[in-house]
């Protein structure tokens, strides 16, 4: 039973995988968001647990200084009582002393494992804030290679299209609009000028002296 579960559970997994690098075949960035944001998730969730080991840390440490304290304060006590030869009060103070001297040591390994803890814990968070640094600049360039695919793709569209005006249309109609504008201007600077001919005052030729013949 335990082999038929087992197979089952990997063969869910193997369908996932699949099913993933379908879609991450299809789109690439949409996938790499969903990861950069597991990423964050997860790097969130060690950031909090990575304050809660400093917390507890700190009050293994804030115990082991009051565990100090008060071993230092029953070994005094202890040598009081030894002097004025108390036996309740020394039976007493060395069982305290001996309970103080195994917490303390307690807490001194504790401690230290908590510091090896904590040193794995924020080389791990700062790994993963980096990986997902990366990640973020590896979808930027992901962003950039896709706009410069869809925007040669959008160009290419309007340069061999059959269907709607080519380049070469356009020119040839920019050509036409041309032509007609210039034969335009040349006709209102022709009927211009013979506006302007128009209203110079005509100068008349001097009448020919006829010459006279005595016959």
């Amino acid at each position: 039973m335990t082999s038929l579960l087992t197979r089952f559970k990997y063969q869910i997994q193997a369908d996932l995988h699949e099913f993933f690098d379908k879609k991450e075949n299809k789109n690439p960035i949409a996938m790499l968001n969903q990861y950069i944001r597991e990423a964050e998730k997860q790097t969130e969730q060690t950031g909090k647990l990575l304050q809660r080991q400093v917390e507890l840390k700190g009050k293994l440490e804030s115990e082991l200084k009051e565990a100090t304290t008060m071993l230092e304060k029953r070994s005094a006590q202890l040598a009081l009582a030894i002097e004025a030869n108390e036996a309740d009060l020394i039976a007493f103070a060395q069982q305290e002393v001996e309970t103080y001297k195994v917490r303390q040591a307690s807490l001194l390994t504790s401690i230290e494992t908590a510091k090896v803890q904590v040193f794995e814990l924020e080389s791990k968070y700062e790994t993963m804030k980096h990986k997902i640094k990366d990640m973020k600049v590896r979808q930027l360039q992901l962003m950039g290679k896709e706009n410069v695919v869809r925007a040669h793709h959008k160009m290419d569209h309007i340069i061999e299209s059959k269907n709607e005006a080519s380049f070469e249309d356009l020119s040839e109609y920019i050509d036409h609009l041309s032509t007609k504008i210039d034969k335009k201007y040349e006709v209102t600077m022709l009927e211009t000028r013979l506006a302007q001919l128009e209203k110079k005052p005509h100068t008349l030729l001097p009448e020919s002296k006829v010459e006279t013949t005595n016959e």
